[in-house]
C-alpha cells in the first residue's frame, strides 16, 4: 500500500483498461510500484478526465464552442503536465517530434516487442477480403495525423487506390460499428478486439500492418516529457524498472494477470468492468509477445525507428500539415480528406526529425 511520503506517478492510458496494460496493474496490485516508493494512478479513456474526448464523435467536436472541454488525449495530459506518462501510437510519436509548438515527448518504452499485433480488419461476411476492396468502402478512424495516409498505402500496396471514405465515430465506439455493419473497415489490436471478436464467434479478415510494405514500430509506446525526465531520471527508472517486472510476471502467469486487471479496473478506472473470458484470452495470446528473446521489457532497437520514420518521409507522409476539426484554408492545418487528397503542407527533412525514442530509463539489460 502506498503512503502518503511517496512519489506521485500518474499514467495516461490509450484506452479502457485492456492486456496492452497488464503489466501496469500487476505492477500496482502485488506492491512493486509501492515498494520502489511510488504512488502510482492508472487514468482510464474511461474516467472523468477524458469526458467527452474518446466518447466524442469529429461531427460534435467540430460544433464545440468556446465552452467546450478541451479535448484530451494522454499525450495532450502528458505535455500540460497532468500525467507523467501516457500511451500512444509510434506515428503518434512522430507527430508529437515534428509539430511545431509542442514538445518532443520521447517514447520510453515498447508495451509490446511484437510489432505486428495490430491489424486492419473486416468482418468475414462482408467479402472483403483484401485491402484493395476497400477502395470507396467506409473506414472508421481514430482522426489520427497520419493514420489515414497509412491506411491509404496500405491499400495502394495491395494493388487498390487508396480512395475511401474516413469517417470519425467516438473512439470508444469504433469497434462497435464495424460489428453493427455502420464502417467496413477499421485498425484494432488483435490481442484485445481479435479476442472479442473470437469469443462472440464473429469471423475477420486480418490485415496485419507489416504485411503491406509498412516497417511499422512498437505498438503501443510509453511517452514521457523530456524536462520531466531530465529533472526526474530516478523516478523514471523506479517507475520503469517495477512495471517492466509488472510484464515480466504478466507473461509468465496471464490467468494471474486477467485476474488482477479485471479486478483492479474497478477500484482504480471508476467501476469500469472488464470481461473476464476476453481478459484471459487477451493475456494469453500477449504472453509471448510482450518480452524479447532475451526476456527484456520495454527495450526498442534504433533501427526500427529510424527504418520507420524513414517510410513515412519515402511515402511522402512526413509533412507539416495537422489534422484539424476546424481547417484553416491550407495555412497549416488540413481535414482529414485533404490530407489524404495531398493537401498536407510543406515536406519535413529527414534529418530534422529528432530521436523519438530513448531507452535511458530502462532497466539494464
Amino acid at each position: 500500500m502506498a503512503s502518503t511520503a511517496d512519489t506521485k506517478v500518474v499514467v495516461a492510458l490509450d484506452w479502457t483498461p485492456n492486456g496492452n496494460h497488464l503489466g501496469f496493474y500487476v505492477a500496482k496490485d502485488m506492491g512493486l510500484y509501492a515498494a520502489a516508493g511510488l504512488d502510482v494512478r492508472l487514468l482510464s479513456t474511461s474516467d472523468p478526465d477524458y469526458a467527452g474526448s474518446y466518447t466524442a464523435s469529429l461531427a460534435d467536436t467540430a460544433a464545440a464552442t468556446a465552452d467546450t472541454p478541451a479535448y484530451v488525449t494522454p499525450c495532450s495530459k502528458v505535455a500540460a503536465g497532468d500525467a507523467h506518462f501516457g500511451i500512444n501510437s509510434p506515428e503518434g510519436v512522430v507527430g508529437w517530434n515534428t509539430a511545431p509548438g509542442r514538445p518532443a515527448l520521447k517514447a520510453v518504452a515498447a508495451l509490446l516487442n511484437d510489432r505486428n499485433s495490430s491489424a486492419i480488419v473486416t468482418l468475414k461476411s462482408s467479402g472483403l477480403d483484401r485491402l484493395k476492396d476497400l477502395d470507396g468502402k467506409r473506414y472508421a478512424s481514430y482522426a489520427a495525423r497520419f493514420e489515414g495516409r497509412i491506411v491509404q498505402k496500405m491499400i495502394q500496396s495491395d494493388g487498390g487506390t487508396g480512395d475511401y471514405i474516413e469517417e470519425t465515430p467516438p473512439m470508444l465506439g469504433i469497434w462497435n460499428t464495424l460489428l453493427e455493419g455502420k464502417a467496413d473497415a477499421t485498425w484494432v489490436f488483435l490481442q484485445w478486439e481479435g479476442v472479442e471478436a473470437k469469443l462472440k464467434g464473429v469471423e475477420l479478415n486480418t490485415f496485419p500492418v507489416c504485411d503491406y510494405g509498412m516497417p511499422y514500430c512498437y505498438a503501443p509506446c510509453l511517452c514521457a516529457h523530456p524536462d520531466w525526465l531530465a529533472a526526474n531520471p530516478e523516478v523514471a527508472k523506479k517507475f520503469l524498472a517495477a512495471t517492466a517486472e509488472g510484464y515480466k510476471r504478466a507473461a509468465a502467469d496471464p490467468k494471474a494477470a486477467a485476474e488482477i486487471l479485471v479486478r483492479l479496473a474497478v477500484t482504480e478506472n471508476n467501476g469500469h468492468a472488464v470481461d473476464p473470458a476476453l481478459a484471459l484470452g487477451s493475456a494469453e495470446f500477449l504472453a509471448s509477445r510482450f518480452l524479447d528473446k532475451g526476456g527484456r521489457w520495454g527495450a526498442m532497437e534504433e533501427g526500427v525507428w529510424d527504418n520507420y520514420v524513414k517510410w513515412l518521409w519515402d511515402e511522402g507522409l512526413l509533412t507539416t500539415g495537422m489534422q484539424s476539426r476546424h481547417p484553416d484554408g491550407g495555412k497549416g492545418t488540413f481535414s482529414l480528406d485533404e490530407l489524404r487528397a495531398g493537401k498536407t503542407g510543406d515536406r519535413i527533412e529527414l534529418a530534422a526529425v529528432p530521436a523519438c525514442f530513448t531507452n535511458d530509463y530502462l532497466p539494464a539489460a
